[in-house]
């Protein structure tokens, strides 16, 4: 996939984010309290709703003002680079509006609550339980990890273009 996206599109692609995020979190903080477990997908997935102090993994559990620092602090470095660049190539385009949007998402339950709200289960592996916001990070270093597979492929083609190239101008002399 080529392409390229302007900032506006960038910018409004997080806000989406966020729009969702905070949607389904409000919806299922009514739905359900804490601790009940709702299948979503019988088999595969479950609504949980958790109320999360820390990071992913629970890494940093208790240290809610010290993420919301850090989601604050990569929030705004993410918008001054977005704001840097008319353009961005389609899959940095795409990392940078996911990482905005999902650290945002995060952030916003940080600074309002003193907690993110979780609630996604995966039901047949034991993985800690998520939310809208975490899934967008996570699309964030897939298309960040696309973006580099793409530009590696070609430069490796411009690469061995300059050599065809040199060699074919080393056979006229």
């Amino acid at each position: 996939m080529t392409g390229v996206l302007k900032r506006r599109n960038i910018l409004l692609i997080a806000v989406g984010v966020v729009l969702v995020d905070q949607l389904s979190k409000a919806v299922v903080s009514q739905l359900l309290s804490a601790g009940t477990i709702d299948p979503l997908i019988p088999g595969l997935l479950s609504l949980q709703l958790v109320h999360n102090t820390g990071a992913a993994f629970s890494l940093f559990t208790g240290f809610t003002n010290l993420l919301g620092v850090l989601s604050l602090a990569v929030s705004v470095g993410v918008t001054v680079w977005i704001c840097r660049h008319r353009v961005v190539p389609i899959w940095q385009a795409l990392a940078l509006a996911f990482l905005l949007g999902g650290t945002l998402g995060n952030g916003i339950d940080r600074w309002r609550l003193g907690h993110v709200v979780d609630f996604l289960a995966l039901i047949p592996i034991d993985f800690p339980i998520f939310n809208g916001a975490d899934v967008a990070i996570n699309l964030a270093l897939l298309c960040f990890a696309l973006d580099l597979w793409f530009n590696r492929r070609s430069a490796d083609r411009d690469a061995a273009n300059r050599d065809a190239a040199n060699r074919d101008a080393a056979e006229r002399e």
